[in-house]
Order: C-alpha cells, then sequence, then structure tokens
C-alpha cells in the first residue's frame, strides 16, 4: 500500500501545476506587453493577422509555459520532499 504522504502529493501537484498555468499566462503577457508593445497578442483565429505572428506568438507561449511548469513541478517535488523525506514517486 502506498505511502499516505505519496498520495497526498497528487493533489498537492494538481494545485501547483494550475498555479503554474496562471504564472506563466500572467508572465507571457508582461513578456509580450515588452516585446512587442501596443500590439495585441496575435489570435490564431484572427486572419487578419499574419500566420508567422501568430505561430511566433505561440512558440513563445509555449516555451514560457514549458519552463514555468517544469519549474514548479521541481520546486513541488523538492519541497515535498524536504517536508517528508519521501520521494513523490
Amino acid at each position: 500500500m502506498p505511502d499516505v504522504r505519496v498520495m497526498m502529493y497528487k493533489p498537492l501537484a494538481m494545485a501547483t501545476s494550475i498555479g503554474g498555468g496562471v504564472l506563466a499566462g500572467a508572465v507571457f503577457n508582461q513578456l509580450w506587453k515588452r516585446v512587442g508593445p501596443n500590439r495585441p497578442k496575435p489570435e490564431p483565429r484572427d486572419l487578419a493577422q499574419s500566420t508567422r505572428d501568430v505561430l511566433v506568438a505561440a512558440a513563445f507561449q509555449g516555451l514560457i509555459f514549458g519552463v514555468v511548469k517544469a519549474g514548479v513541478d521541481r520546486a513541488t517535488a523538492k519541497g515535498f520532499q524536504k517536508v517528508t523525506h519521501t520521494s513523490p514517486e
């Protein structure tokens, strides 16, 4: 039977993952304002936007999301291990 501490990791990881997604969105919005001041983020369904701009914005957003998610997941696992002295896996 799995350790109760490890079973508690799943809800903790889910909550921090949601928080990480919100954080990634905020980071992207702030960086987009600096990269393209006075330019709204290109929306994929807005055919007035160039395909290149839409794809660059999506790649930039995906990069930020991936880095923030990995950082949050890693910090959560390390914090869990530090508190419980148990690996979350």
